[in-house]
């Protein structure tokens, strides 16, 4: 654990992230979070696609809705990638948050419970219990080819970047 203001602020405040941060070229741990069903989703269920991981603080903020929203358009333009949102909302946020959008590209699952991906990843924001804004891409073979980190929470990620990184592995 490390407070550290060259990783993330949330309104120009340092945070602590819990965990060590997951770095390219490095295994994709793998982690168990809760469906908006109810039933856990684990990385691994996915093994064999590009994976796309949008890690959002809550998705009942505008910025947060803004990427699940975006990537889920993008989702149903991608073939053999998944792309996974999470955050540490509760399930049925997630879920009422899927129906109110049409949310219906992209698999959302809440990390709430037990903190795993927050932790295993570094990107649990100990002061405030949310997930740092992050994208993770993962090839097929659970390498992480690409993150980023965003360093305000507050700020979009570069959404461009992390689909082209996606694409050229798919």
């Amino acid at each position: 654990m490390k407070r550290n203001s060259d990783l993330v602020t949330l309104a120009g405040n340092p945070v602590t992230l819990k965990g060590k941060l997951v770095k390219e070229g490095h295994n994709a741990k793998n982690f168990v979070a809760i469906s908006t069903d109810m039933k856990p989703v684990s990385l691994s269920d996915y093994k064999g696609k590009v994976r796309i991981i949008s890690s959002v603080p809550s998705v009942d903020t505008a910025v947060c809705a803004q990427q699940t929203r975006r990537f889920n358009l993008e989702a149903s333009k991608l073939d053999n990638i998944q792309i996974i949102t999470i955050s540490n909302d509760l399930p049925f946020a997630l879920k009422r948050f899927c129906a109110a959008e049409g949310i219906d590209n992209l698999v959302t699952v809440s990390d709430q419970k037990d903190r795993d991906f927050g932790i295993k990843y570094g990107l649990f924001i100990e002061e405030v219990g949310l997930l740092a804004r992050a994208v993770i891409v993962v090839d097929k073979d659970d390498t992480v080819k690409y993150v980023e980190l965003v360093k305000e929470v507050g700020d979009q990620p570069d959404y461009d970047k992390a689909l082209l990184a996606a694409k050229e592995l798919a």
